[in-house]
């Protein structure tokens, strides 16, 4: 996969005097079926998260609250993501390594991902991600 396919989708926004409201729908509002939802909060200051990549699975990755930042890597290309709104998600495709960082203060970051969880999915080396790429 290239960087190129992960992308900023906008969610649906309702607006009211009493608040907003978004919502998801997996297979309409991005391109696959949510198997599996989780949050990180209470991230350190100076601390990152991630430092991965799956070899099939997709995320659409959401700053519910606060900000923060992920740097996406398809092996070639780097590109740096800021994430603060909501309403706004980053869909994210298999093989692209991921690293989040910068979090603010009271940040929380939502993951919905494709699949459920499975420890084989992951590439947790760097460079056995490049090799599976094909890159070394």
């Amino acid at each position: 996969m290239n960087i190129e396919l992960c992308k900023i989708i906008d969610l649906p926004k309702i607006q009211d005097a009493r608040g907003n409201l978004t919502f998801i729908e997996g297979g309409g509002h991005i391109p696959f079926d949510i198997q599996r939802v989780y949050y990180l909060y209470d991230v350190p200051g100076g601390a990152e998260r991630g430092g991965h990549a799956h070899k099939g699975l997709s995320q659409l990755i959401i700053a519910m609250s606060g900000s923060f930042d992920i740097v996406l890597d398809d092996g070639w290309n780097k590109k740096r993501v800021h994430l603060n709104r909501s309403y706004n998600g980053l869909y994210v495709t298999p093989m692209i390594w991921r690293e989040l960082d910068n979090f603010s203060s009271g940040s929380v970051c939502m993951v919905l991902a494709s699949n459920r969880y499975d420890e084989d999915d992951y590439y947790r080396d760097y460079q056995e991600f490049l090799i599976a790429k094909g890159f070394v």
